[in-house]
């Protein structure tokens, strides 16, 4: 086994060691003995160590030292090769000279060999007892006596040069071979005494070995070695930094220990580093973004540089607290089990359908791609439809925390992005608050009331907004108080209002909107059986051993003491009828109470609410219309009645804008058509007030045109309204009738209200196809494309008929019931 040894001097006084003299001029002779070698390239003038193990390669120096101590250095092409054959030995090798030898315990032989020539083998003689060849010695193709030409000289220098450089870098090169190579010109011997030292691959250095060029071998060898100072400065630039920081470490260890001596002189010092220590602590156990941990560290060495009492320390503490608190990179694991989400969905609410199908889309996309951004739902109903407990229940389904933020009210911008740290008691904005409160990164945010946010010079909260809630932006939304990005892209923000108008249109843009309609008595009936009464009764401490209240007893609740669209005033009539029979049982009272619709006025005294009834009799001038409002859908009576004046037209029952604007088009109708109507257009003489009963409540709206036409047309003409029709729908100077929104809640109103006949825009045909059967039962709906249908629809008697018995046009009469004089 021939191995390299790093060794470059050796012990002269070492026993058994043979020396003999070197020869500077020494014939080669034809036949050497061939020592193979592993993983180093042996160049003339190399003076090298050499461990020999294998057989063949003892026998090879025995051979060699019983004749004329020299032998054959050849490089093996793989060094995994135990015995190596002709094919796996390079052609090229170095004739050396056996120094010193050295027999070692085991049986090995310690070499110290100098290379002379270069020497080509011709063939190989034989194998046994050792390998040798025939060889041929190769002699550079330069004359030592020749001037060096001007481009010659100048790469010997450069080699110099650089070599001078790699030593002053680190390189370890004996100083005994830096003074060798300034004293050699000749480009052959320096290319080989540096590729000699430069480590390089066995591969390059024997390429340069078998280049017989002078020149050309310095001009390789000085690529190699250029190659080497490139490495060797940036090892010695990393260094440089390794030991910069390591005394800097050092210094602001020595500076520490100083600090904490004059703290200790002070009798602040062990509460002071007690309470760094838990701050670097936290910091490091936090889940932190880079970012953010980078800031928290800036800011403790501030903190430990302060007066522990100084104002500024307080506010560093505040803020490193809210750093160390954020769930940065702390997030829930979503449950995504379709049925079992759908399961808790039905658990917490009755009907929804629509709504439920959307959660579960958005979660069967999201178990499909969980990279995917979600959109942010905005449920917008009436009060007390139940849009915030969706909220709490889709959070329950997908095992998410639930944070809920009211936006009622909110002016000020910094409510969103929080203050600036250079004001007094600054904080984050309210939705950095609430993530902290979750305590996760990906919590089910709920933003209430945003059609109620206002603006003013402290900024538009609504603007503010845009930021956390657009998913191409929030992945970084900067908080003014913490001024380190926070991802929101995980949060799955849900927004509710009552109406879409007063939301910004940015806004409302950045929102999928889904509409939750009020209930029907129906539907109440059931979710008080499933929901409302079971909680009351386990929070009044009752049972249904002790209170049942019966299904016609809710009904007279809902129908009598209730009118909303949501479900909030029949949960407090339940609570209120379950308070007074746990008074009861209080008292000592242990049977079971009935609760049945004749009795609930026993518990809830009159009823407050009674739905407006509709005249048994067909009336002049009045007409029952549909609206939408905050509260949910609702029948309105438009009364008109006209009077001696001078054409003037009257307006009340604190009428919106909108909705004096179609009183003013549905006049302008009526005269335009006041012919074809038979009415008299000279309305010169006479004064029109039209009013809206329950005066107190305001009104607006587009969809109250065509009653307003109908109560119009019924008070000129004296024809009669239909007492069990309501109508909706938006009119234009052409007489034409334009869709309208809020299609279940008017139909709803108008069940409440005994109107069993609806008249509806043609538009809106689809939204009716669209509602549940239960509701449209027993209702019959008129599809209306223009006001001419709305009448022969709503008055009862056709226009044509009396006309054709010749009736007097009511402004030429006099009539009670018309209200004329």
């Amino acid at each position: 086994m021939i191995e390299a040894n790093d060794t470059d001097e050796e012990d002269d006084e070492e026993e058994g060691v043979e020396e003999i003299e070197v020869a500077r001029d020494i014939d080669i002779p034809e036949v050497l003995p061939v020592l193979p070698v592993r993983d180093v390239v042996i160049f003339p003038v190399m003076i090298f160590p050499l461990y020999v193990g294998r057989p063949m390669s003892i026998a090879a120096v025995h051979g060699a030292v019983d004749s004329n101590r020299m032998l054959v250095l050849v490089t093996q092409k793989s060094p995994d090769v135990d015995v190596p054959e002709e094919k796996d030995l390079y052609t090229t090798g170095c004739v050396a000279l056996i120094m010193r030898l050295l027999q070692q315990s085991d049986g090995r032989l310690k070499l110290l060999v100098h290379g002379l020539r270069r020497a080509q083998i011709l063939h190989y003689l034989g194998k046994e007892p050792m390998l040798s060849a025939r060889v041929r010695p190769i002699d550079d193709q330069e004359d030592e006596n020749e001037p060096l030409a001007p481009e010659t000289e100048a790469l010997v220098r450069a080699v110099k040069d650089s070599l001078l450089k790699a030593v002053a870098l680190g390189k370890l090169i004996h100083p005994d071979i830096v003074k060798i190579a300034a004293n050699i010109n000749t480009p052959g011997s320096l290319a080989d005494l540096v590729a000699a030292n430069l480590q390089l691959e066995v591969a390059e250095a024997q390429a340069i070995l078998e280049s017989v060029d002078g020149v050309g071998r310095l001009q390789k060898v000085n690529a190699y070695l250029m190659k080497e100072l490139e490495v060797l400065t940036v090892q010695h630039e990393i260094q440089s930094k390794t030991q910069e920081g390591i005394e800097r470490t050092q210094r602001e260890y020595f500076l520490r220990q100083q600090l904490k001596a004059i703290q200790e002189q002070l009798g602040e010092g062990d509460d002071r580093r007690e309470e760094i220590g838990e701050y670097r602590t936290k910091i490091n156990a936090a889940p932190l973004t880079e970012e953010a941990k980078d800031v928290a560290d800036k800011q403790l060495g501030r903190l430990e540089r302060m007066h522990p009492d100084s104002a500024e320390a307080g506010i560093v503490r505040t803020y490193l607290d809210w750093i160390i608190e954020l769930p940065w990179t702390r997030f829930s694991e979503d449950q995504l089990d379709l049925d079992a989400v759908l399961k808790v969905l039905n658990e917490d609410h009755y009907d929804l359908t629509e709504v439920k199908e959307r959660i579960m889309e958005q979660l069967a996309v999201r178990k499909l791609n969980p990279t995917g951004k979600a959109p942010i739902l905005c449920f917008v109903g009436p009060p007390g439809v139940g849009k915030t407990s969706l909220g709490r229940s889709i959070a329950r389904a997908m095992n998410r925390k639930f944070v809920r933020m009211s936006l009622g009210g909110i002016r000020d911008e910094a409510e969103i992005r929080g203050h600036r740290r250079t004001y007094v008691g600054a904080l984050p904005g309210r939705i950095i608050q609430g993530i902290r409160q979750s305590g996760t990164g990906n919590p089910v945010f709920m933003l209430d009331e945003v059609d109620k946010i206002g603006a003013d010079f402290r900024g538009d909260p609504s603007s503010a907004l845009l930021e956390a809630l657009d998913p191409e932006q929030n992945s970084e939304f900067r908080d003014h108080y913490l001024e380190v990005p926070f991802d929101l892209s995980k949060v799955m923000f849900i927004t509710t209002a009552n109406l879409l108008d007063p939301i910004q249109p940015a806004f409302r843009d950045r929102m999928e909107t889904i509409r939750l309609s009020g209930y029907t008595e129906e539907e109440k009936l059931h979710i008080a059986r499933r929901h409302l009464l079971p909680k009351q009764l386990g929070e009044k401490g009752l049972s249904e051993k002790l209170l049942s209240i019966s299904d016609a007893a809710i009904e007279k609740i809902t129908r009598e003491y209730t009118r909303e669209a949501g479900l909030r005033n029949l949960e407090r009539q339940l609570a209120t009828v379950c308070r007074r029979v746990a008074m009861r049982v209080a008292k000592g009272y242990q049977r079971r109470t009935n609760v049945t619709a004749s009795a609930v006025s026993t518990y809830l005294k009159a009823p407050p609410y009674v739905e407006p009834e509709v005249d048994e009799v067909d009336e002049v001038g009045v007409a029952t219309g549909l609206a939408y409002t905050e509260a949910g859908g609702t029948s309105m009576t438009i009364e008109a009645t006209a009077m001696k004046g001078t054409g003037k037209l009257t307006l009340t029952g604190q009428l919106g804008d909108v909705m004096k604007e179609s009183a003013q088009a549905a006049l302008s109708w009526v005269r335009s058509r006041a012919e074809v109507l038979g009415i008299d257009a000279n309305f010169d003489g006479m004064d029109i007030h039209v009013h809206v009963p329950e005066g107190a409540v305001p009104k607006d709206g587009p969809s109250a045109g065509v009653t307003l036409c109908t109560a119009l047309v019924s008070l000129l003409t004296g024809v009669p309204v239909k007492k069990k029709v309501a109508m909706t729908g938006e009119v234009t100077l052409r007489g034409r009738v334009l869709r309208i929104g809020g299609v279940k809640e008017k139909v709803l109103a108008a069940r409440r209200a005994d109107c069993r006949t609806v008249l509806l825009p043609l538009s809106n045909k689809t939204d009716v196809e669209d509602l549940p059967q239960f509701v449209t039962k027993q209702m019959t709906f008129q599809y209306v494309n223009r006001v001419d249908e709305v009448l022969a629809a709503a008055l009862a008697a056709p226009l044509a008929d009396r006309k054709k018995r010749g009736e007097t046009p009511p402004a030429r009469r006099t009539s009670r019931r018309a209200g004329v004089s």
